[in-house]
């Protein structure tokens, strides 16, 4: 029992996820690491709590795809429920150059 315990615990603990912050359409946002493709909100649908302090990350670094909408590389602190793959939370965010992702060969390309 213990040992379920911690491991859910260590489940939901914040850790620092890089890699390719997608946003392509209003309300839809992921970001993609080395591990798996994330989930911070679906339009009309699930919204991970703290998704609105996002920066704006539109001002650089930023590739347009659709009007405004694109992708870009973050780091962001947010708990996330492996299960689902979805951000329980999003604690906070701080944008990297698009170099950092592109040089990261073991990121998917957007």
């Amino acid at each position: 029992m213990i040992a379920l315990l911690l491991l859910a615990a260590a489940a939901d603990a914040p850790a620092k996820r890089c890699g390719w912050i997608t946003n392509p359409t209003p309300g839809n946002w992921w970001i993609t690491d080395r591990a798996s493709e994330w989930l911070l909100g679906a339009q009309g649908g699930y919204q991970a709590p703290g998704l609105d302090t996002l920066p704006d990350l539109t001002e650089r670094d930023w590739v347009r795809t659709n009007g405004s909408y694109g992708y870009g590389c973050a780091c962001l602190m947010m708990q996330v429920d492996r299960r689902s793959k979805r951000v329980t939370r999003v604690l906070s965010a701080q944008q990297r150059p698009l170099k950092a992702c592109r040089a990261d060969r073991r990121l998917a390309k957007p």
